[in-house]
Order: structure tokens, then sequence, then C-alpha cells
């Protein structure tokens, strides 16, 4: 399966992934419906990071035009070649005492087109997208990230879908990012799209309605709407802006660690800011991930109990999962002069390999925890889907679980049991009976 993968642990913006894009092997004569449509022109260029190279895109505004599209002759060799340092992490909000530096000079007869344009509501902002004629699965895209993002601005100013006004993404630069990064998308030609947990930053960014910390409102709404998960840091700083976070909610699975790839093309997409210790780039890796299962890093933790309660030990799974655990274990054993007991066995991440080891001793008076040699587990790909099942007439949705490889090829589909148990209470119909028909439901 033909991949495209991102590593979030650096964030990501508009321009940053328009960047990392290009970077990858993107063709950036996909974009010249955008620069006729809004009359602006990418510029694209490299810059260093800690040692890096990477690709910056930056929209300009065509103040002056030779040859009615908004490129002098001079600059024609170059509007393609699309690289811009749109990689400021911030400048999607409107934020107080903010300066915009660029990685590199741009032409003189364009202005940097950040924040530029008539501000729009989320019907004309769509309608412009529609105006565009661009291929529809690329059209259906766009109007979907803009909805993620009029949802999440919706949610935070207690208004409906309609009635969002855009002011930052609703300007020609934003939405050049949008649309740019799914043509972008579509021309590299991948089946699938999946990403490491993103990181936000942190400390606290200036806005026009006050100050807040990172991750901004508008962020944490649009990462509601993910499949991928947010951390805070490694800087503070925002990292993920509004448009970078809708458009990865909209495109890209979650993956704790990137996936084994044989690579046809990498690069990065660069941010603004340069941090002491951490490159600020986003990465992109494009190639074919082999069939089978995924080999996850993990720590198993034991412990022997000859005095623990049933109330103890029935509420170790919740606690244990709680503290990281990624699955719980007791087993019933023989202990020293013939003593019952049981066997605790955890499996963790490694990084929460101690603060669950403290927290199966606090939970069980042990005075000894080990960690077994175990260092790898081999995972299958899992994702959740809302079934609908007919029951006696009525109609019900029981979240189900989806086992695949990483060819996504699914080979266990398993309903979820409080869900199934509810619908079975309601209906008086048997547990399993319910569980049957909703995994016949979605292997069909």
């Amino acid at each position: 399966m033909r991949t495209l993968a991102f590593d979030g642990r650096m964030g990501a913006s508009g321009d940053m992934l328009c960047g990392a894009l290009l970077a990858a092997g993107a063709d950036p004569d996909v974009l010249e419906p955008i620069e006729e449509a809004l009359d602006v022109r990418y510029a694209i260029d490299t810059t260093t990071k800690n040692g890096i190279d990477a690709t910056t895109v930056t929209v300009l505004l065509d103040d002056e035009s030779t040859d009615g599209h908004g490129h002098s002759e001079a600059d024609d060799d170059r509007s393609h070649d699309h690289t811009h340092p749109h990689d400021d992490h911030d400048h999607e909000h409107t934020h107080e005492g903010h300066d915009h530096h660029g990685d590199h000079d741009h032409p003189h007869d364009h202005t940097h087109a950040e924040g530029a344009g008539p501000t729009r509501s989320y019907t004309e902002v769509v309608e412009l997208v529609e105006s565009m004629e661009l291929p529809e699965e690329v059209e259906h895209d766009a109007t979907a990230i803009f909805e993620i993002l009029g949802e999440a601005e919706a949610a935070v100013h207690g208004t409906d879908l309609d009635a969002t006004h855009f002011h930052e993404v609703g300007a020609d630069d934003a939405i050049a990012d949008v649309v740019g990064a799914t043509l972008l998308f579509d021309s590299l030609d991948v089946e699938r799209v999946v990403t490491t947990p993103i990181a936000g930053g942190g400390g606290t960014v200036a806005m026009s309605h006050g100050t807040y910390p990172v991750p901004a409102p508008a962020v944490v709404e649009a990462v509601e709407r993910a499949d991928w998960a947010l951390h805070g840091g490694p800087v503070d700083g925002e990292l993920l802006t509004p448009t970078g976070a809708a458009i990865l909610a909209h495109v890209a699975d979650g993956v704790e660690r990137l996936p084994a790839l044989d690579l046809d093309a990498s690069g990065y997409g660069a941010g603004e800011h340069d941090f002491p210790e951490h490159p600020n780039v986003l990465r992109a890796l494009v190639g074919s991930s082999s069939e089978g299962l995924t080999r996850e890093g993990i720590r198993v933790l034991e412990t022997n109990l000859d005095d623990a309660s049933p109330e103890v030990l029935g509420g170790l799974h919740d606690s244990l999962t709680e503290a990281g655990a990624r699955d719980v274990s007791i087993l019933p054993t023989t202990m020293k002069k013939s003593r019952p007991g049981h066997l605790v066995k955890v499996i963790v991440r490694p990084e929460d390999t101690e603060r669950v080891a403290r927290r199966l001793a606090v939970e069980t008076g042990t005075l000894g925890v080990r960690e077994t040699g175990a260092r790898h587990r081999w995972v299958a790909e899992r994702a959740f889907e809302t079934a609908t099942v007919a029951v006696k007439g009525e109609e019900y949705e029981v979240a189900v679980k989806i086992a695949s490889d990483s060819e996504g090829t699914v080979y266990d589909v398993s309903a979820e049991y409080d869900d199934a148990s509810a619908v079975a209470a309601e209906t008086d119909v048997p547990i399993r009976e319910v569980m049957r028909r909703v995994e016949n439901a979605v292997r069909s």
C-alpha cells in the first residue's frame, strides 16, 4: 500500500504541510488553479533548520502583473518553485505583537498574502472553493477541511456553522494553504496518510480575544475531530495551527510510530521560527508499506500477589490502564507453602514503565515489580467505526473495533461489549446475537 507518513514531533501548519508534500515529490504545477482564482503566487524556496534542508512555501499577492496572470517574465521560472516560510505556526490567529520573519527574500513585485483578502463566512469560502473547478475528490477534501475549521470556530464562539465568519483562516493565504495541500496530496497518489502524535507546543499565545494557553481553543476543537493524538511541547510556542490541525484531522490516521516503509521519497517542510535544540520541520515519508503487522516497543511488568483481595484485583485493570498500561492480565498461581496467589502481568509503552510500576505497587502493596525480557510485540492496525444495526424494527449504533494488517487487509471485526450490552438490555435480545449482527453488518 502506497503510504504517506508524517512525523509530527514539531507540529504542523498549512504552509509546512505544503512544503513537506512538495519536498516529498508532489507536483507544484497542480497549484495553478489557486493562483488564478485568488490572484496570488506560491513562492517556493529552501532553507536550513538546524542543519536540515527544508522547503518553504509563501503565498504572495500579485501587486503588479505583466502577463495578465500576476507573474513577470523574470518570475516565471520561480512561480512553481513552490517553497515558502509560511511555517510560522502562529499566523492563522490574530496574534498581537506578531512579526513575520521569512527565511528568504521575496521578489519586489509581490507582497506577502498573510491575512490578506476579505473576511469570509464559511459559506463564502465553500462557494469560492467550488468556483475553482477542482477535481471532484479534491473539492470534497477541501470543503471537508473548511467544515472542520468552521465547526471548530462555531464551537469556540457559540455560533452555528453557517453563521461562522473566518478571519485569518478565511484569508487568501489560508485558503491557498488548504486547497493547495489537497491538490498536492492528490498529486502524490497515495492510498493512505498517517501521522505520529502531533506536538502542539506550550506556553501561551496572544490573540485578539486575549491571551490563551497553547494549543489555542480552535486547535483543540479541530483535534477533537481527529484520529491522531496530540501532545504538548517540546518547546514553548504554538506549533500546531488550526489549519494544520484541520487538514490532518481530515486526511490522516493516527499511528504511534512511523510504519515500516520501502521508501520512495522523503522531504521536510520548514516552520518559520528557529529553536536551539529542535529543527522546526515537518517530515514527510512516502513509500510502500509491507504486508504484515507492525512492531511496537513494549515493556512487560510482573508481580506475584498472595494477599490481594478480590476487590483490589477487580479494580486493577481500570487503575493501571489509567496510568498508561496497554494490557493487564491476572493469572491464578500457587505461591510458597501452597498458598493460592495471582500473577499480574502488565504490558506498557517504554516511556510509561516507571509510572505504571508505581501505580501497581501502590494499588496492591507489592514489595517488588519485575521487568521481563520482552522488548517488542507485533500489533495490528486498529480502527474504530460505528455500525448501525436493526433490532426488532429499531436502529441502534454500536462501536466496532476493526483489526487489519499494514496492507489494510481486515482480519478481525469485534463489536464493543458495552454498546452491545446496552442494546441487548433494551431489546431483550442476547448480547452475542447483537454482536453477531453488528459484526456481520461491518463485514458485508
